[in-house]
């Protein structure tokens, strides 16, 4: 069965998001370097692959139910950031828009009994519960850190052990 026209041009809307959050972790990741925070920036850097991959999992699923992929502008991210606790916060805050998406989506699509959009939306769902938590685990600890610059650099070095797999 071919997706309709309504789930089509919501999950091209979802792939424009998907690239958006690539193009802001690229920012977070462009804004750790230049602090010269390297392992901070390596994790925002290998999310921001992990957001492309998620935007290409839907462009795939969209082509694969014979839908056309159009693609979106995406937002520009912000320039600057107050501090590291800062970036991370807005990450979180980011991550729970992007789930907050994907519900609406999967509601959608059992609006429409499009079982293979809901179980491919499945996915994303259980995804996001693990990127909510773990921006929520960096956050806590970054508040636990504080203004300690060596607490900082232990921080960074640990998430710059961040995995290609992850």
């Amino acid at each position: 069965m071919r997706i309709s026209s309504s789930m089509q041009k919501a999950l091209n809307g979802q792939i424009s998001k998907e690239f958006g959050a690539s193009y802001l972790y690229l920012a977070m990741a462009a804004y750790f370097a230049e602090k010269n925070l390297n392992g901070f920036a390596r994790w925002m850097r290998m999310q921001a692959l992990e957001e492309s991959k998620h935007a290409m999992k839907i462009f795939d699923f969209v082509e694969d139910r014979g839908g056309r992929v159009t693609l979106e502008a995406v937002d520009r991210p912000p320039p600057d950031f107050p501090n590291p606790l800062a970036v991370f916060e807005h990450a979180r805050d980011h991550e729970a828009k992007v789930s907050a998406g994907i519900h609406q989506l999967f509601e959608m699509a059992g609006g429409e009994k499009d079982f293979a959009t809901q179980a491919t939306l499945q996915w994303f769902i259980t995804e996001q519960v693990e990127e909510e938590k773990t921006s929520t685990e960096i956050v806590e600890t970054l508040r636990m850190i504080g203004d300690n610059a060596s607490g900082l650099y232990m921080f960074d070095k640990e998430l710059g052990r961040r995995g290609s797999s992850d």
